[in-house]
């Protein structure tokens, strides 16, 4: 089986990392930072936005259940890619919407999602999305691993994550992991 990877940010990497936890063919979800010129940074580091990293998911797939266009679809569905440097009260470059392609397959699919999804008009403003070529990835630290599923009941897990959620469940039913 031979697993593909896409680094994306779109806000907090918790609401990502806590989808993508749950898509039929995801393998692997990372929460950490890319996009920045700060080797192997912290988060107080990046929050201080001296690093010019975003909070990104590194997402390891099998492309045989679920292409990267796949990925693509949710990614627009669960943050709102016409903010620039922000997702709701989240605000600040590491909160940027990007697609950190890995090939130039991802870059030609994330270019078209892109133009589809402006030609569609979903939204009212244009989308902000960066696509840049994936130049590193840093793993967040332990504690930022899997925050959804430890900390439900936490105030932000409540209130941003759990909608996300939700909305991801209800529009990608067909596409969710089967629960043993």
């Amino acid at each position: 089986m031979a697993q593909e990877v896409a680094t994306l940010a779109g806000g907090c990497f918790w609401c990502l990392e806590a989808v993508y936890d749950e898509l039929a063919g995801v393998t692997d979800v990372l929460s950490g930072y890319s996009g920045g010129h700060v080797v192997n940074p912290s988060y107080q580091q990046v929050v201080n936005k001296d690093t010019g990293h975003a909070e990104v998911v590194q997402v390891t797939f099998d492309p045989e259940v679920v292409s990267f266009a796949d990925l693509l679809d949710v990614f627009f569905t669960i943050h709102d890619p016409t903010t620039l440097n922000r997702q709701g009260a989240d605000v600040g470059p590491q909160y940027r919407s990007a697609i950190f392609y890995h090939n130039d397959e991802q870059k030609r699919i994330a270019e078209e999602k892109i133009a589809e999804f402006n030609a569609a008009g979903l939204w009212t403003n244009p989308i902000v999305t960066e696509v840049t070529a994936f130049e590193a990835f840093y793993v967040a630290e332990d504690y930022h691993q899997n925050y959804y599923a430890n900390h439900p009941m936490q105030g932000y897990c409540m209130v941003v994550i759990a909608p996300k959620v939700g909305k991801f469940r209800k529009k990608f039913f067909d596409r969710l992991k089967a629960t043993a």
